[in-house]
C-alpha cells in the first residue's frame, strides 16, 4: 500500500468491513447502468440524488466508471469519471477516481438476475444498495438491508437517493 493510500484510508475509512468472495461473481453480467436506491452520506455524494453508476469495459482491462447525480441545491446534474481495476476477489474492485489512490468496492449481495446488488466501500462510512431500476418494493429491499446490518452498518442512516431531502431517509418529492 503506497504513503498515501494509507493516509487517505487511516482519514476517510472508519471501522473496516470485509465482504466474502464470490468466486462465481460474472463482471460481464455486472457491467452497465445502476441506480442507487440508497446510501450512506458522504463527503463526495453529499446533496446529490438520483444517482447512478455505469460500470463499462475500459482501456487496458480496466473498468471505466461513471457517477451521475443531481444536485439538489443547483438542479445541475454533476458527474464524475473512475477507472478500476479487479482486486483480490472477482467481487472486489478497486476504483481510481484519482491515480495512486483507490476506494473499495466490494459487492456483498447480488441478486441471481443480477438486478440488485449491495456494495460495501470496505468500511462502515460507505455502503450502497444499487438496482437495475430506480425503485424497488419492499420485498426487494428487505433482503439487501439485511445484509448491511448482518456487515454490521446502521441502515436506518441511510439516505434515498430518489428523494429531495438530505436526511429524510426515503420521504420526500421526487426530482
Amino acid at each position: 500500500m503506497s504513503i498515501i493510500q494509507t493516509i487517505v484510508t487511516s482519514l476517510f475509512h472508519g471501522h473496516s468491513v470485509k465482504t466474502d468472495p464470490m468466486p462465481d461473481f460474472n463482471l460481464e453480467r455486472y457491467l452497465g447502468e445502476w441506480h442507487e436506491i440508497a446510501r450512506l452520506e458522504n463527503w463526495f455524494e453529499r446533496g446529490l440524488r438520483k444517482v447512478l453508476a455505469r460500470y463499462d469495459h475500459g482501456e487496458n482491462g480496466t473498468i471505466s466508471v461513471t457517477n451521475s447525480g443531481y444536485d439538489v441545491r443547483t438542479g445541475e446534474r454533476k458527474e464524475a469519471h473512475a477507472k478500476a481495476v479487479v482486486g483480490d476477489a472477482p467481487n472486489h474492485l478497486k476504483v481510481y477516481f484519482v491515480p495512486l489512490v483507490y476506494g473499495r468496492y466490494e459487492v456483498a449481495f447480488l441478486d441471481e438476475d443480477y438486478s440488485r446488488a449491495v456494495v460495501s466501500g470496505g468500511s462502515l462510512n460507505y455502503l450502497w444498495l444499487l438496482a437495475r431500476t430506480p425503485q424497488l418494493r419492499d420485498e426487494e429491499l428487505q433482503p439487501m438491508l439485511h445484509c448491511a446490518e448482518e456487515l454490521g452498518y446502521d441502515t436506518s442512516q441511510l439516505i434515498y437517493s430518489n428523494s429531495l431531502a438530505s436526511t429524510d431517509n426515503g420521504i420526500g418529492r421526487d426530482l
